[in-house]
């Protein structure tokens, strides 16, 4: 067996002039494996090392600064093929946010620096272990799931105007109790709402609705996506899991994110045994799709979220007394 390099990586974040969210790539210095190839900054864990202090050492040589906000996120496993420029070898990725720093970002080590959007990715080639990890990043980290039967209609848009304004860009439209006439005006005013603050909606279950009112795409339950052979083209598509079977179903179908529930206790579903987190993350460790945390979430429940490995937290009750910023 092949022995696996540890390597601590930074997400450096920031928000451009526009507010939208950005994070550093770096390209990789001639005389390196993989020369020219982009890449998150950090680098190797020594020996007797923990992954932070890794990863303060390596953005300090890198980049000449020093981490002062970081958040624990993902670890993923890589195996590299051999090329000409550098031999086959299995890397441990340590994945963690930097939101903010001391000192003025250089390149120390003759890198190219881009600032990028996850959505639009002006770089390239970027390193294959890192395409999972662009893919999870251009969703947010919250995911609101809307909740008129209990608030009633005036209370819910005005907490989902409210939450556009502080930053809530993914809503999914899910309501079990209205007809099929009343669900389709209640979304249309949902996507109307949303527009402005160019926040995406997705709809529960109906696929053909989605494309009819023009909405971002949809969200299966789990018996549905049991049900789907391919993935429905021109639509974010998303779904409900809470096993094993289902997690490697919504994979093999490349689907664009899940939710996993019930993580905690949930007053819709009070009978669940809940998972728990630190289930949640064994069965999501290798999942190459990003996974929302459901069941029982509160907005100050996402650094835990994160820490285990998640994307975010999907939140129905919880949105309505948290500010999403």
């Amino acid at each position: 067996m092949s022995k696996v390099t540890h390597v601590a990586v930074a997400i450096l974040q920031r928000k451009n002039h526009a507010g939208q969210s950005e994070f550093l790539l770096a390209s990789r210095p001639h005389g390196k494996g993989w020369a020219g190839w982009w890449e998150f900054p950090g680098g190797k864990i020594e020996a007797g090392e923990t992954p932070e202090h890794a990863l303060t050492r390596e953005l300090g040589e890198e980049l000449g600064i020093k981490p002062t906000s970081t958040q624990q996120w993902l670890i993923r496993r890589f195996d590299y093929p051999e090329t000409h420029d550098s031999p086959a070898k299995t890397v441990l990725l340590h994945f963690y946010f930097v939101n903010s720093w001391d000192g003025e970002l250089a390149p120390r080590e003759n890198q190219g620096l881009s600032w990028q959007n996850a959505e639009n990715i002006t770089v390239s080639p970027v390193l294959p272990a890192n395409a999972p990890i662009l893919k999870a990043l251009a969703l947010p980290p919250v995911y609101v799931i809307s909740n008129l039967a209990e608030l009633g209609e005036q209370a819910f848009f005005a907490m989902l105007e409210d939450q556009l304004a502080r930053g809530l860009k993914l809503i999914q439209v899910r309501e079990k109790h209205l007809s099929k006439d009343a669900f389709m005006k209640f979304s249309a005013q949902v996507i109307d709402l949303a527009k402005p603050y160019a926040a995406k909606v997705l709809i529960s279950q109906d696929i053909g609705l989605a494309r009819e009112l023009g909405a971002h795409g949809v969200h299966l339950p789990s018996h549905a996506l049991l049900m789907l052979k391919t993935k429905p083209a021109g639509l974010i598509v998303a779904a409900s899991c809470h096993n094993a079977a289902e997690l490697a179903h919504a994979q093999a179908l490349d689907l664009d994110f899940v939710v996993l529930s019930p993580v905690k206790s949930t007053l819709s579903h009070p009978a669940a045994e809940p998972l728990g987190w630190q289930t949640f993350a064994e069965m999501t460790a290798n999942m190459t799709l990003p996974v929302y945390a459901l069941g029982g979430m509160v907005l100050n429940d996402l650094p835990v979220a994160l820490a285990y490995g998640a994307r975010g937290v999907a939140i129905q009750r919880g949105v309505a007394a948290n500010s999403l910023l």
